[in-house]
Parts: C-alpha cells; structure tokens; sequence
C-alpha cells in the first residue's frame, strides 16, 4: 500500500541547485486543446503528476489515444470520431478537467459535462465560462449536475470577462480558434500560462494576438493539426516553493528553468524581505545573508502577487520576526493551511480575507494537508521546525508537484519517504 504521510527533520540547511519541472497549469489546459487538434501532437518532458494523468485518463475516455513515453514525452493522435461526453468522476476529481468543454463544443457541437469538482479553496464557479462559451453561440442548459452545451456553429464575439479568470479566458480562447470571425476577449488574463496555451495553438494553426494584455484577439480558422516536439513553460509555483525552501532553511539554493520574467513580483517580495535574488539568463539563486523583516502580502492576478504562492509564503513569514499581513484577494477559503501551521506553533490570526502573522520559532507537529498548495506550505515550515514533523495527505502535493521531495532531499533536507 502506497504510504501517504512523510516525516521531516526540521533544523537542515538547504544548498544546492535544482531544476523546476514543466508548469501544471499549462500543460492541462494544453492538453485538452488537443481535443480541437487533427493528427499527431507530442509535449516534451512533462512531469507524471497526478493532474496529468487525470487529463491523460480524460482525453482517453473521449476516445483521444494518448501515450505517455518512457523519456517523459506525451503522444497524443486524434484520428477518431470525439466522444462529446465528459466522465463524471474524473470532473468532479480535477476541477482543471473543465478544460475540455471549449474544445468539444467548437470541435462536435455537442459537449455534457459535470460541474467541476477536486478543489476545496473556494468556490470558485464556473459563470465565466459559460458566459463567455454563450456569447460565441452555445446553448447551455444545467441540470443534474451536468452541463450541457449545444452548438451546430460557433461565432465570433467581443466577450468581456467580469474578472480575469485564466480558467475562462483559456476556455474561451481555445473555442474561438474554430468559431466563425474574430472574437475579442476583454479584461482577458495575462499569466504566462495563458500566453503559452496561446503559443501552442498558433503553432497548430491558429490565429491568435494580443496575448499577455488584457485584450486578445482571435480569429477563427476552420482547422488546426498537430503539433511536434512542444516544451511547455516551467512551473513558476514551483520555482517560488523551492527557492522558499532555502530561504525557510537559511540556506542557499538555485532553480533552474526558472524564468525570472515570470516570478517579478515574488522576487521583489522575496528582496522586501531581505533575501539576496540573483537572476541569470534563466536561473534563480536566493540565499540568506542576514535579517529578515516582516512584510504585507496582496494577492491579485499576474502580473501580481500569485495566489497560489500565498500558502508557502506564509510559512516563510511564520519564521520572521515582526507582524506580517496577508490579503487574500483571489479566493475566499484559502487560509485552511493557517490551522495546521499554527499546530506547529506559528502564530497566525485570520479575519476573513487577511492572516496577520507573528514570527516565531516552529517546532515540529503532526499535520495534515488540505489542498495542494497547503501542503507545500506544510512541508516548508517541517524544514523549519524544532524537531519531527510529520505529515499526512500526501495525494494532495502529487496532484501539482513532480518529484518535490526528491528535489529537497538533494538539497539536504533530512526526509523519510
């Protein structure tokens, strides 16, 4: 039986260098154009984590053959005719699965999906999709807990998103490739994931513009192929969790295929609190070379301060003298890892959408995780700690992390698997 908790030694130094894996959050959405792509496509080096191969299993289920290689490439081939059907149980397991329902309509007409599931951050709802999924011509019907989308024809439109989902701006885009005319998407969003999946598409055909502003223009074509030997971007999240891992331990640590471009604003949070970054060509080096000062946090969209970095920050600052503050602008359930951490002694206090934190020394606990991001602010604040933490939940971290144990053990962390 497959273990899932892990024991940290806290109190090691990390030092060393290490390279980030390709972005989950690019590589599924990414995946699921494919449903929209003729013929032949491979993804080079794409790490087998568990949302992966959710989408793997997802692609398949729609009669899509997808491989995935002994050299960590995925081979997709979509000769078969689309099934229009989304399985319930990998929805409702991977909220990211949603994915799929702008390429089915703008590639079968046809798409029935379940309302997403697999998160516990928030509620996170899928209105914008949908909105926007309407305006390019989509009939769209709720019950049952499915919904069902019909359109013999998809037609351009000028959407304007009432708030910049990347979810959204990435469904809407990926139907508009095969709509008929221009579609324009107001208020878009401009992670780099998004311009990614848009570099993909234009790749396959497509005709894109705009991307990484808040408006992009898309017109429609009336097919897109396959795409050879594609390298998705690196994880930017887990960038910013091992770069914190040495800056939590003291130490001194380097990541590879790092992309400093798109960590601007974790860097200078990172500088504000008294760490030395160094950037070169696409490597990070962060390292401690004295006191470390409190600091306020705001999440907002890229090219803010990324929610997804909110969890493994706070950890840091649980360690760091003086009062900090947390805004939590993005999601309203996404201080659920403030409880486990204060299990291991940090004093937190949250008032709805803000933590206000007070460093001190950590010591060592039995916690859980309640959701990706979470726990990896659990095991940062183990490296930390006073003594033995362990920690249970484990599937969590292997939904979005490849192999980041591995990783923090090579760097010197003291880990039982």
């Amino acid at each position: 039986m497959k273990k899932n908790h892990l024991t940290i030694q806290g109190g090691q130094k990390l030092s060393g260098s290490v390279t980030a894996a390709a972005a989950k959050n690019a590589i599924l959405p990414i995946l699921a154009s494919t449903i929209m792509l003729d013929g032949e496509t491979t993804l080079t080096k794409i790490p087998l984590i568990g949302d992966v191969q959710y989408m793997i299993r997802m692609l398949n289920s729609l009669n899509i053959r997808v491989e995935y290689r002994y050299n960590d490439d995925i081979h997709i081939v979509n000769q078969k005719k689309i099934k229009h059907i989304a399985p319930y149980e990998l929805v409702t397991s991977m909220r990211a699965s949603f994915f799929v329902a702008g390429p089915l309509i703008a590639k079968t007409g046809y798409a029935k999906v379940p309302l997403p599931g697999g998160c516990s951050i928030g509620q996170r709802p899928v209105d914008i999709h949908l909105k926007g999924l309407e305006a390019l011509g989509a009939k769209i019907s709720i019950e049952h807990g499915f919904v069902e989308f019909a359109a013999p024809s998809l037609n351009g439109s000028v959407i304007d998103l009432g708030f910049p989902s990347v979810g959204a701006t990435e469904n809407i885009m990926m139907a508009a490739c095969l709509a008929k005319g221009e579609t324009v998407i107001k208020n878009a969003a401009k992670e780099p994931e998004v311009i990614d999946l848009a570099n993909f598409l234009i790749k396959a055909g497509g005709i894109i513009d705009g991307v990484g502003t808040d408006t992009i223009h898309i017109q429609g074509v009336q097919g897109l192929t396959g795409v050879q030997d594609y390298t998705v971007i690196s994880d930017r999240i887990e960038v910013g969790t091992l770069l914190i891992a040495g800056a939590i331990t003291g130490g001194d640590v380097t990541v590879e295929n790092g992309y400093p471009e798109f960590n601007k604003a974790f860097i200078e949070k990172l500088e504000e609190i008294g760490l030395s970054l160094e950037c070169s060509g696409n490597a990070i080096r962060c390292k401690v070379n004295g006191a470390l000062g409190p600091i306020t946090i705001n999440t907002e969209p890229f090219p803010g301060f990324p929610t997804d970095m909110q969890a493994q920050v706070m950890a840091l600052l649980t360690t760091i003298k003086g009062k900090s503050v947390v805004n939590e602008k993005i999601f309203e359930n996404r201080f659920m890892h403030a409880q486990e951490l204060q299990r291991m002694g940090a004093k937190i206090d949250v008032k709805g959408q803000q933590a206000i934190i007070n460093g001190t020394q950590l010591s060592g606990a039995e916690v859980k995780m309640t959701d990706l991001r979470a726990g990896a602010a659990l095991v940062l604040a183990a490296l930390a700690a006073e003594g033995e933490t362990s920690i249970y939940g484990l599937h969590h971290l292997e939904r979005g992390y490849h192999k980041l144990t591995q990783k923090l053990i090579n760097l010197g962390a003291n880990i039982i698997q």
